[in-house]
């Protein structure tokens, strides 16, 4: 699969898949697109139910979430645990033309970056004392998930380019993974991803999108 390195519109980088004509993030703004829909609607809210965070990425892509819920975690005594299904890891070539743009613009640094995307798959990386990542070389409709995770950033591409991802069968697998109040959040907020989530049993909120879109969802485990 190849890949073009592009600058989005709130100066953050992203990617070009041009077989899939998908980018990896918003053109309108990789970092707001990824503060707005996963961090601030989906790891803070959480962070006012639960008092610790076992996570699930479905798409770890760049690991721009990675780097920003490292960031928001920082400071805290909360234990991360943070898995993330990347079935596709982004070449070598490509991770260096990124380390310095995710070190600006990610308030993160070379090394960090570099040894999340270097790690190897199903082994744990320690980021920090609280915070524990592992990468998960796998697509969702084959792994067997834990049932544990009270968050989920779905991050896959979108339905056009990956339908199945957006699929009841995925969804309803990963609610059997939740711990009940667990939350899924997506930047997509088509009508038959909601209604397929609704069918398995979430309880769904539209929200507003980030910049460039007018709606995201958030799906809660009652």
């Amino acid at each position: 699969m190849n890949r073009e390195v592009i600058i989005t519109g709130d100066g953050s980088p992203t990617l070009f898949v041009p077989e899939l004509n998908e980018h990896y993030h918003s053109i309108h703004g990789a970092l707001n697109e990824s503060m707005h829909v996963f961090i601030q609607n989906g790891l803070i809210h959480q962070l006012t139910i639960h008092q610790h965070i076992h996570l699930l990425e479905i798409g770890l892509g760049t690991a721009s979430n990675l780097l920003l819920t490292i960031n928001a975690m920082k400071n805290s005594p909360i234990n991360v645990n943070y898995d993330a299904l990347e079935p596709f890891p982004i070449q070598s070539e490509i991770v260096a033309q990124l380390t310095d743009l995710y070190a600006q613009q990610f308030s993160t640094s070379a090394a960090l970056f570099q040894s999340i995307h270097q790690q190897p798959a199903n082994i744990a990386l320690q980021i920090n004392p609280q915070f524990t990542f592992t990468r998960i070389e796998a697509k969702l409709e084959n792994v067997s998930l834990e049932s544990h995770y009270n968050l989920v950033y779905f991050d896959a591409f979108g339905p056009r380019a990956q339908p199945e991802m957006w699929d009841k069968s995925n969804f309803e697998k990963i609610f059997a993974a939740m711990e009940q109040d667990g939350t899924l959040v997506t930047y997509c907020a088509k009508g038959e991803v909601r209604r397929n989530l609704q069918a398995v049993g979430f309880f769904v909120e539209r929200l507003p999108g980030p910049p460039g879109k007018r709606e995201m969802l958030r799906a809660t485990k009652k």
